[in-house]
């Protein structure tokens, strides 16, 4: 081989550069659920916790890529795209506009101040998506996202027109149905992503159990009713998101407001709050958020920004290949752990695809700090890349 290439330097070059571009090109585009490793059926944890074994049930709710979605995007663009953002005001401030205009934020989350009469509603989501991006990112629609769970938290009038305990109570048809109402709801209204269902298993005396935000006390009672809710809502072309993982049926308080220490072993981890998961994997649900408490059986930092949680239980182990998404960033759970650069950065290595503002000035600093580690090789590009593909074919499946 060395002789031949030495004989014809321009053949070796051209080999060369096509061989590079053909490992390139497997890089990038195999793995679809992540960066989970080998595709055997079972994979070595880095983290020295043993072998991981995927679930026989996992099923990515992507078709396989065949070209890098992409390609052409600059180093800001790619950061952009896995970046969520709120903004005060029912009309769509010129920030968040020239941002779009520029490829930099992937979408928005909708609060209830946001928020009118439908006919508001459905002016402000309209405005949103005929902003123009960029021409790689055209055809993607802007993710718009809302919390609709039902009960205490419901962000806009109308379905679900009951709280997750009450479904769960009332059984699988009765939350199905919710289901189906609450993304049709939402579809007309321009949100083409719920943060719903819950998927904690609401132990008594937990902040979900007390807020009624659980579908059930038992791993049983949440399949039952909280994957046929999710799967409704999928089949009108909003994506589900299952949260909060790795599960915060035991919290005591809302992490948005404390720090959460959930001292379970990781047995109990899988066996209780992780369960769900699987179930919803299976169904292709689309989302999931991970959470912000601290599991110190897992790991030493809030679930988001944790490696052996993100890739290790939810990629490696449950197979999941759709899009991560943290929880709030900027609470008080999350500002314990270190400011808006340093959080932005962990839950980017740790895995983490969509980080999820609150507010644009946050949402901004986090796009520049994670660009930065983009373009200096700090965040390995392959990762990089596979986050937004993921990202962007999650938007693919919105368009109407």
């Amino acid at each position: 081989m060395a002789s031949a290439l030495r004989k014809s330097p321009l053949r070796a070059a051209i080999g060369i550069a096509l061989l590079l571009a053909g490992v390139a090109a497997l890089l990038l585009l195999s793995s679809p659920g992540g960066d989970s490793g080998p595709s055997s059926g079972t994979t070595t944890n880095s983290a020295g916790a043993g072998p991981f074994v995927k679930s026989k049930s996992a099923s990515s709710p992507f078709p396989p890529l065949t070209r890098n979605l992409s390609a052409g995007l600059t180093n800001h663009q790619m950061a952009g795209q896995r970046i969520v953002a709120g903004f005060e005001g029912t009309t769509v401030p010129p920030v968040i506009r020239s941002r779009v205009k520029a490829g930099l934020i992937g979408g928005v989350i909708l609060f209830a101040d946001n928020l009118g009469s439908d006919a508001r509603i459905r002016h402000l989501t309209r405005a949103l998506q005929r902003i123009r991006r960029p021409d790689g990112l055209r055809r993607y629609p802007l993710m718009i996202m809302v919390d609709q769970e039902g009960g205490l938290v419901k962000r806009l009038p109308g379905a679900p027109n009951a709280s997750a305990e009450q479904m769960g109570r009332r059984g699988p048809a009765f939350s199905r149905r919710q289901g189906a109402l609450a993304g049709l709801n939402l579809k007309t209204s321009g949100f083409n992503v719920d943060l719903a269902p819950v998927l904690d298993v609401a132990r008594p005396g937990g902040v979900i159990a007390d807020t009624d935000r659980g579908f059930g006390s038992t791993v049983k009672k949440v399949k039952a009713t909280a994957i046929p809710f999710a799967r409704a809502l999928q089949q009108t072309r909003v994506a589900a998101t299952a949260k909060h993982f790795p599960g915060l049926g035991a919290a005591r308080q809302n992490t948005d407001f404390a720090v959460q220490k959930i001292r379970l072993t990781r047995a109990a981890l899988r066996r209780v709050d992780m369960a769900p998961y699987e179930p919803f994997i299976a169904a292709r649900g689309k989302l999931i958020m991970v959470g912000s408490a601290i599991y110190p059986a897992l790991g030493r930092r809030p679930a988001m920004f944790e490696p052996k949680i993100v890739r290790g239980e939810l990629r490696q182990r449950l197979g999941f290949q759709g899009v991560t998404i943290t929880d709030a960033m900027g609470t008080v759970a999350v500002n314990d752990f270190g400011g808006t650069k340093r959080a932005a950065i962990s839950a980017a290595h740790a895995g983490m695809d969509i980080l999820l503002y609150g507010d644009w000035q946050s949402a901004g600093r986090a796009e520049q700090a994670i660009a930065v580690r983009l373009r200096t090789g700090k965040l390995p590009r392959g990762q990089f890349t596979r986050a937004v593909n993921r990202i962007l074919q999650l938007r693919s499946s919105l368009a109407d």
